[in-house]
């Protein structure tokens, strides 16, 4: 758990570095972080500690000891199997509810942290926003408190249309000259120009693109910073995801997104046929009499002037036909991951406890088999098979959410990988046999041989 905590930290050091965050913050976000590691933590640490526990039986010849009173493997291990199996129940029940309210807590602490930064928080070489109206980027910050600024560049979002930065604001310096613990934080620039794009409620006219430039030597820019600085960690925002939802929420989901497919298949369908015209050829037939004699084409019947024009607006309309065919196959792509991954989502909650079952059947007989102990050679042998289960459970649901395979079978095959080995490596530890008997494989392969001389003899 500490190593995929401190992986973590690795991940969103981007996000939680240079915030002025308290310590508790951090730690909190460390806390609703945690759940959603146990789905990777749960399975590798039985398969190491069974692994690690059953190799040292073995190593120590706990095990023969059993045997010579009667004590079979699967009676050593019976104890041990009911506390998996009651481990496996726990952990569906913990996937199923506390990790989806864990998932939200961490989602919107993470939003809160996003937005929750010092008044003088501006990057070098990035774009930061600076309250809810502008984003800034500076080359390079100089002064001893990273007060003077060079190459400036500020959007700023418009009132009336904020999905678009209309308004750009290029200085070749400028200066911070608000105090430390001002709710206002003001720019000087100098030496640069303000650009604005011009909005016109007329399409003909917005085509060329109007726009303002003027340039100015000095100019200042005041940006309130009370709300931001008054930022609640703790505030609640409308977030949703599959990560989110239980069993039966997802359910629910699932139907919802599907239906809602369907019907938008359904209805961009009608909409192409309609589109196409076959439905004015299929009620208005017309009869075979009064069909023009002897000809290849429907264009000749008209003049090379219309010709011309009608050749023109069937090739607009296939063009407008497939740009309109591109958009929706890029939208209709988006819905397929979303179902996809909400299915996904749901078959994890039950494969968490059956993994965590047939991951024991693994590293049980593995350390029974191996009779090898401690954090040396079992850690390796753990190690490797929970990268091969997990490598193969990413590739597959990652082929999943393009809909290259069925979620049912991509939520479950690295598990049912698993589930022969752990049958076949039980079979052979209750058999006292090894993982691959090198003696018993050659006296077969003589034995083929030997009648195979026997046959040239005869």
């Amino acid at each position: 758990m500490f190593i995929f905590v401190l992986q973590t930290i690795w991940l969103y050091i981007s996000e939680l570095a240079g915030k002025g965050l308290d310590i508790w913050i951090i730690l909190k976000f460390l806390w609703y972080v945690s759940p959603r590691l146990i789905p990777l933590v749960l399975p590798l640490t039985i398969l190491v500690t069974s692994l690690m526990v059953f190799g040292s039986f073995a190593e120590k010849y706990e095990f023969a000891a059993m045997k010579s009173t009667g004590i079979s493997l699967q009676r050593a291990m019976g104890s041990v199997i009911g506390f998996i199996v009651i481990l496996a129940i726990t952990a569906f029940f913990f996937a199923n509810n506390f990790i989806p309210y864990s998932e939200y807590k961490w989602q919107n602490l993470r939003r809160n942290i996003s937005q929750f930064q010092p008044s003088l928080f501006i990057s070098e070489g990035q774009f930061g926003q600076i309250g809810e109206d502008f984003n800034i980027k500076v080359e390079k910050k100089t002064g001893d408190r990273g007060q003077f600024l060079e190459d400036v560049v500020i959007h700023k979002k418009n009132l009336l249309k904020p999905n678009g930065n209309f308004t750009v604001i290029i200085a070749n310096n400028g200066e911070i000259a608000s105090e430390k613990d001002s709710n206002t934080l003001t720019l000087i620039l100098r030496d640069g120009n303000y650009y604005e794009e011009i909005q016109n409620s007329n399409p003909a006219k917005q085509k060329s693109k109007p726009f303002a430039k003027s340039f100015f030597d000095e100019y200042a820019i005041n940006i309130d910073l009370t709300e931001l600085n008054n930022k609640d960690i703790d505030k609640e925002n409308n977030l949703n995801n599959q990560n989110m939802y239980n069993i039966s929420e997802l359910r629910v989901e699932i139907d919802s997104l599907s239906d809602s497919y369907s019907k938008d298949i359904a209805l961009y369908t009608k909409s192409m046929y309609f589109r196409s015209g076959a439905e004015k050829f299929q009620t208005n037939k017309v009869a075979d009499s009064s069909r023009p004699p002897a000809i290849n084409t429907i264009l000749e019947i008209y003049n090379p002037t219309h010709q011309l024009q009608i050749v023109k607006l069937a090739l607009n309309n296939a063009k407008g036909t497939l740009q309109t065919i591109d958009a929706k196959k890029i939208e209709f792509l988006e819905k397929t991951k979303r179902l996809n991954k909400t299915e996904i989502a749901l078959h994890e909650k039950y494969v968490l406890g059956f993994a965590c079952i047939i991951l024991f059947f693994v590293g049980a007989p593995l350390g029974a088999i191996i009779r090898k102990g401690g954090m040396g050679l079992p850690m390796v042998i753990a190690i490797l098979l929970f990268l091969t289960y997990h490598f193969i459970g990413i590739f597959a649901k990652n082929s999943a959410e393009d809909g290259t395979m069925h979620p049912f079978i991509a939520s479950w095959l690295s598990t049912g990988i698993m589930l022969p080995l752990s049958i076949w490596l039980t079979y052979r530890a209750t058999t006292d046999q090894g993982i691959f008997d090198f003696d018993t494989f050659i006296q077969r392969i003589g034995r083929l041989l030997g009648i195979k001389r026997k046959k040239k003899k005869d």
